[in-house]
């Protein structure tokens, strides 16, 4: 009997051993030790979640997205210079040339003219149809380059914008109407070039002159 009880005293401290285990499990889960076990599981949220960069890395992209922007302002800047130089070099050949198709459409004018003097004894028809050719040609030349006109009929009311009245003479027509046309008028693109030189009517006798 005595042998038993030393074995069953010699056993406890076995069980207690085998029982630490269990009491060592029921222990409490910290939050970082659960977080960090979520976090090793590949189908976890914390294991998903997108990687904030870091402070350096946002910096290289700032920087990377300002060398972009300058580079887009320079060529922008350099093309708006181009295009400003192209108009001033367009503006320039225009003013230099601008009389070219009219001195193109007079040279037959001076050809015509150049072979009337060659003629040593003209007579009086070969002179008048030689001026009659050389003023049509003139004429073709001024309508090619919208060169119109101002001759006004007699009788039409004075247009200040067009005319210029040189004289007022008494005339059994109405005040301020064309008389006479001392001289014509021209407009060259619908802008007047000279204004026809006229005399106006003062205005029949017994209307007060008005």
């Amino acid at each position: 009997m005595q042998r038993q009880e030393k074995g069953q005293q010699q056993r406890k401290p076995a069980e207690t051993v085998t029982s630490s285990p269990e009491a060592t499990s029921s222990e409490p889960v910290t939050p970082a030790a659960e977080t960090l076990a979520q976090a090793a599981q590949p189908d976890s949220p914390v294991h998903n979640a997108p990687v904030e960069p870091s402070l350096e890395e946002k910096l290289v992209n700032v920087e990377k997205r300002a060398e972009e922007l300058q580079d887009a302002f320079l060529r922008a800047k350099a093309e708006v210079e181009n295009l400003r130089r192209r108009n001033q070099e367009d503006i320039a050949r225009a003013y230099k040339f601008a009389i070219a198709n009219f001195a193109e459409a007079l040279l037959p004018v001076k050809d015509s003219l150049e072979t009337a003097l060659k003629v040593e004894t003209p007579s009086i028809e070969s002179l008048k149809e030689g001026a009659g050719i050389t003023l049509k040609q003139l004429d073709a030349a001024f309508k090619k380059n919208s060169l119109t006109e101002i001759n006004p009929m007699l009788g039409d009311k004075l247009d200040p914008t067009k005319h210029e009245a040189i004289s007022i003479v008494p005339a059994e027509q109405n005040a301020h109407t064309i008389v006479n046309v001392l001289q014509k008028g021209y407009m060259i693109a619908g802008r007047l070039l000279r204004p026809a030189l006229v005399t106006v009517a003062q205005g029949k006798a017994g209307n007060g002159g008005t």
